[in-house]
């Protein structure tokens, strides 16, 4: 598992940075530990090191400060980090998983391997690694997906309007199952949305109805 290197990391304990890698369908099967607790670390980490580069970089007030760290911390920023780590043949899931290693599982792992490398090498090495993987996609501003409910929630809150998400629809599978969600402002449906994921169903949900009212 070398897939650090070419950023100048080498973690020590390889036994840590295996468990950074391994879903909870698999300890489940195997009695071992998961990601999950890294997964937290990694995303406090994660959240200081961005929220640290746009105080020092970035002429922003405090909400578009939280606005801008809300799209680089969310499902499907991780997800796209992770295709340039390409640690992806490296994760460890159960059997009914291993079809279905989605993108939300993609995006916990990216933060598993920052809290790994904050314990093994400390928080210096994981700015390296977020200054070379994560820093060009905020120079090049670019706006991911789960930046649309901190969208909504601030055109919301301009409006004193109610905000809710509700789950209306799961279907398929244990290991390949579909969320579809509604958003629901002052009793009114205004957006549909759909993924692999509840966390995505929302986000979509949030873009569809953000598009409408913002109009």
């Amino acid at each position: 598992m070398n897939f650090l290197e070419k950023y100048g990391i080498k973690i020590n304990n390889q036994d840590l940075l295996l468990r950074a890698l391994t879903h909870s369908s698999y300890s489940n099967e195997h009695n071992c530990e998961n990601y999950e607790r890294l997964e937290f670390l990694g995303d406090a980490v994660l959240q200081i090191l961005v929220s640290d580069y746009l105080y020092n970089n970035m002429d922003l007030s405090e909400g578009d400060m939280s606005k801008t760290r809300a799209s680089y911390v969310c499902e499907s920023a991780c997800s796209k980090y992770a295709d340039a780590i390409k640690y992806k043949p490296y994760i460890r899931v159960g059997h009914g998983q291993l079809n279905n290693i989605n993108e939300t599982i993609i995006a916990d792992i990216f933060e598993s391997i920052m809290g790994c490398i904050y314990i093994d090498q400390g928080l210096a090495a994981a700015k390296s690694l977020f200054d070379q993987v994560v820093v060009p996609y905020i120079k090049h501003h670019e706006v991911f997906l789960g930046d649309y409910k901190s969208k909504l929630q601030e055109l919301v809150q301009t409006s004193k309007s109610c905000l809710e998400y509700r789950l209306v629809k799961e279907s398929g599978p244990a290991h390949d199952k579909t969320f579809e969600v509604e958003v629901v402002i002052d009793d009114i449906i205004y957006g549909h949305g759909q993924g692999k994921s509840k966390k995505e169903a929302e986000q979509r949900a949030a873009m569809d109805a953000y598009n409408k009212q913002a109009k």
